[in-house]
């Protein structure tokens, strides 16, 4: 049974809130690591806790993106 054709704005919606994914994602993960940097008195969780929000941020793109081209076949 084919599925409804999704319509263009619920697909600019998508497309949009993946590319907030990374930034978001790498905001994030820096304001959690200067917070705990402050209560922990360290000066390197910031930066640790950025690279893993970016990655995460790039994970969530790449399953956004193989999903949708997954689902273009029949």
């Amino acid at each position: 049974m084919a599925q409804p054709d999704k319509s263009s704005s619920s697909q600019v919606g998508k497309y949009l809130g993946l590319g907030l994914l990374i930034p978001v994602s790498t905001f994030v993960g820096y304001a959690i690591g200067y917070f705990l940097d402050r209560q922990f008195g360290t000066t390197f969780l910031k930066i640790v806790l950025l690279i893993l929000g970016s990655a995460a941020g790039f994970v969530q793109l790449y399953r956004g993106l193989a999903q949708d081209g997954g689902d273009g076949g029949s």
